[in-house]
């Protein structure tokens, strides 16, 4: 636009200054001779005169009419840019309107939404009955919140395209509002090219222009649409916790009529179960559609699990000791077993959980139970087991009917009754000592008490109250001989694998178990009591009371001075620093000791995770911290302040510990010396039994540690005896007498270590005359072994066989003597006689 506009002004000036130049050429060059003929004859100027203003009213008018030409100019070429910027704006707003939000299907969802509000609503807001149902109004707070949650992300959506094109419309009306447009020349040959111009953009932009009035009206309609929907959702939620609260708070207190009494609102139970299954379908869709992932992380967990005790089956067959008794009871179907320890104890990863999702895995769970116990238990304890299965399964499908019905609390009472029944047989029959869990008596006996009190209460019309207990009852025993079993499974396949993996496989991530033992640790029964409470305690209300208070108190925002954070924050820092730590430990303790070898040629060298395992350690604990800051929300620009002042406090203060950390961190992407080695370190000979950060661990062969730190490990002079591999040369050094045959002996040493097996052929061995004293002849004998471990013994044994072998041969090994002479003087001895 500005190239323009200068463009114009040049023109205009070069049109002022040719008229000028022309005005010139024809007035100015004949007044001039004019004036030169007759300057003698008349001295006045009036000709001169005459011709200067000529030529200015000439140059005013030539200059008017140039300013006016670049008006028109300029008018132009603004009226072009305005007609270019209100066809782009104009198909922008139309290609918006086609990729933009389908406001089509978005009405759709909204109709769909209204539809579950309603579906939802039945029982509650319509068709209510006598009394409220907390199963119902549990469910139907679910299904609330996801439709609410729903109806806010396309409420967002809805926003994000009226204000695009609002603004969109907005800026095409800004460009048609501008006086330029409106500017008609006034030559009609230049009128009639603007017309047209203005006309080919209007048919370009009409169709956009004419869907851009139309899609606006439309998407006023959507907003208001789902504004009022979500209120109305909001308000619904509201009210629902209110009648909640308002039912737990008269738990106690009569809801209906005794159970002989009037009905009070009679509806088909068929209506009952049509509006519960679908509601449950509802809930159930909903909930897997929002942890479809962690549905998949489970079922990624029963294949590993799968595989693992496949594993150890096939290996027990391999080896002929799989037998089907009760201690391999967990290998008899690996899936089914998985199936029943993944579902169980993973089962708290899923937040929240409708209780159609509990159902399906306990009900799973159960029936994989069931199929393992057949043949192993006695026929007795499997009928009872049977019975609460059946018994289980029909207060499931009893808490699954949501709204109340003189049929449903007579099915409940006569449920209750049979359970009664079966526990009080059981009791009375005492036949505890075929129970391989004494804990179920327990469970039997908590089970009789919630019956007994749940069947009074729904004799009095206390139905909530009753309907709680009765499935709090059941599942209580269920789940609790579910985990109860779950823990003797995972017993038994401990167990065995630490028998099957005595050494450690790649498959397995080298994990020891012989260090994880055969049983779980104690603390694995303290969780599944405190996951069993969970399950029973989400039964009551009151469980919400607590739980609500606490999730609140964790989840609600502090600040300290510009840093903002919350307690669930801060929790899941230290939760994933401690693993990292957790993990970083577990790794160096399954993993720290299981390359050091007993014995064995070269193919029972380490695997190879040794020399890793300090790197390993490393990024475990330098991953687990950059995730904690992420996680907890801490700033990253923060990180890099605090990373600038450490670096500064160790660059003066830590400089030993530094220098021993680098050097860790050198040895293990350099590996000079591998977990496992045997190595000679000032002085310290032993296997290289740990490399930690700061320091490593030197196991001697008189069993104590030296711990050498990482520094001194490489500033020393280190001799890596099994770097490469775990062959030494051994040298025999002996001295033979001058006579002495010495290609005989050097054939005799040769036979002797070719003998001996455990003697490396390559290199050969070679005996070497080392020189002539008057001592005798020194030879030395080389030779190589396979095993450094082994090579004292090998040298020991070849000195006695070696010993042995001259001794038959006559042949002696002169050993360095001294001869001492003396000398008598007669001369001496004769005057020492006395004289006569």
């Amino acid at each position: 636009m500005g190239s323009n506009k200068s463009n114009g002004k040049v023109y205009c000036i070069k049109q002022a200054w040719q008229g000028l130049l022309l005005i010139a050429t024809l007035f100015f060059t004949p007044a001039l001779q004019a004036q030169k003929a007759d300057s003698t004859a008349n001295n006045t100027d009036t000709a001169g005169n005459t011709f200067v203003k000529r030529a200015q009213q000439l140059a005013n008018a030539e200059a008017a009419r140039s300013i006016e030409r670049f008006k028109k100019d300029k008018v132009t070429i603004r009226q072009e840019l305005l007609l270019e910027q209100i066809r782009k704006a104009t198909e922008k707003a139309g290609s918006f309107i086609k990729s933009g939000l389908d406001t089509i299907a978005v009405a759709t969802e909204l109709d769909k939404i209204d539809i579950w509000y309603n579906i939802a609503g039945d029982g509650i807001f319509t068709n209510t009955g006598t009394s409220q149902t907390h199963r119902n109004l549990v469910t139907t707070s679910k299904i609330l919140n996801e439709l609410l949650h729903r109806c806010l992300l396309y409420k967002t959506k809805i926003d994000a395209y009226e204000k695009e094109l609002t603004y969109l419309q907005y800026r095409i009306d800004s460009l048609n509002s501008d006086s330029v447009l409106y500017d008609f020349p006034s030559d009609s040959v230049a009128l009639t090219k603007y017309i047209k111009k203005v006309t080919t953009v209007l048919k370009s932009v009409m169709p956009s222009d004419s869907a851009l009035k139309v899609a606006l009206p439309q998407i006023y309609v959507l907003q208001a649409r789902a504004s009022l929907l979500a209120d109305k959702l909001a308000a619904s939620l509201v009210q629902v916790d209110e009648f909640d609260a308002a039912l737990s708070s008269q738990i106690f207190k009569r809801e209906f009529v005794n159970l002989g009494g009037p009905v009070g609102f009679n509806r088909p139970f068929a209506d009952i179960l049509n509006v519960s299954v679908k509601k449950g379908l509802m809930n159930l869709r909903f909930y897997l559609g929002n942890n479809l992932l962690k549905i998949v992380l489970l079922l990624l967990l029963v294949i590993v699990a799968v595989v693992f005790l496949r594993g150890i089956k096939k290996m027990l067959q391999q080896s002929s000791q799989y037998q089907q008794n009760y201690s391999q009871l967990v290998l008899r179907y690996p899936l089914l077993s998985a199936i029943l320890i993944v579902f169980s104890i993973f089962q708290f990863i899923l937040p929240d959980p409708p209780f159609v999702i509990n159902c399906l895995l306990w009900v799973s769970s159960a029936i994989c139970l069931t199929i393992i116990f057949k043949g192993y238990i006695t026929r007795y304890w499997m009928v009872f087991w049977l019975s609460m299965f059946l018994l289980f399964l029909l207060a499931c499908a009893g808490n699954l009917v949501l709204q109340a019905s003189r049929t449903e609390r007579w099915l409940m009472l006569l449920v209750s009754l049979a359970g009664i029944g079966v526990s009080v047989f059981v009791l009375k029959q005492n036949r505890r000592h075929e129970l391989r869990e004494k804990l179920i008596l327990y469970f039997i006996v908590l089970l009789l008490l919630f019956l007994l009190l749940s069947a009074c209460a729904n004799i009095f019309g206390r139905y909530n109250f009753s309907k709680t207990l009765l499935t709090t009852g059941f599942f209580n025993i269920v789940v609790g001989i579910l985990f109860l079993w779950t823990v003797r499974l995972i017993n038994q396949a401990l167990a065995l694998a630490s028998t099957v993996y005595a050494g450690q496989d790649k498959k397995l991530f080298y994990i020891n178990f012989n260090k994880v033992g055969n049983r779980v640790p104690r603390l694995f029964y303290v969780f599944l009591v405190l996951g069993w409470l969970i399950l029973m305690a989400r039964n009551f209300y009151a469980f919400k009371l607590v739980s609500v208070p606490i999730r609140n108190m964790f989840f609600e925002e502090r600040t300290i001075g510009s840093y903002t954070f919350t307690l669930s924050n801060l929790f899941v820092f230290f939760i994933i620093l401690g693993l990292a730590t957790l993990i970083s430990k577990l790794v160096s303790f399954f993993a720290g000791d299981k390359h050091i070898n007993t014995g064995g040629g070269e193919k029972e060298r380490k695997p190879g995770l040794g020399s890793w395992l300090l790197l390993v350690r490393v990024s475990i604990i330098s991953i687990g911290l950059f995730l904690a800051l992420a996680a907890s929300g801490f700033p990253l620009d923060k990180i890099t302040i605090v990373i600038g002042a450490l670096g500064v406090g160790i660059g003066f203060g830590m400089q030993t510990l530094v220098n021993n950390l680098v050097s860790g961190l050198i040895i293990a992407f350099e590996k000079p010396v591998n977990v496992g080695d045997i190595v000679e370190i000032g002085g310290q000979e032993g296997v290289m039994k740990s490399i930690g950060f700061r320091s490593s661990i030197i196991s001697t062969w008189d069993g104590a540690n030296v711990v050498i730190p990482n520094g001194d490990l490489l500033n020393l002079h280190l001799v890596n005896w099994t770097m490469s591999n775990s062959r030494r040369r051994i040298c025999i050094n002996f001295t033979l007498a001058h006579a002495t045959n010495l290609q005989e002996v050097k054939t005799l040493i040769l036979q002797l270590l070719e003998a001996d097996e455990r003697v490396l052929k390559t290199p050969p061995p070679a005996v070497l005359v080392k020189e002539y004293n008057n001592h005798g002849i020194p030879v030395e004998a080389f030779f190589w072994v396979a095993n450094i471990k082994k090579a004292l013994l090998v040298k020991s044994d070849v000195f006695s066989q070696l010993d042995e072998a001259l001794k038959a041969r006559g042949i002696q090994i002169p050993f360095t003597h001294q001869e001492l002479h003396i000398n008598t003087n007669d001369n001496d001895t004769k005057n020492t006689n006395p004289p006569l």
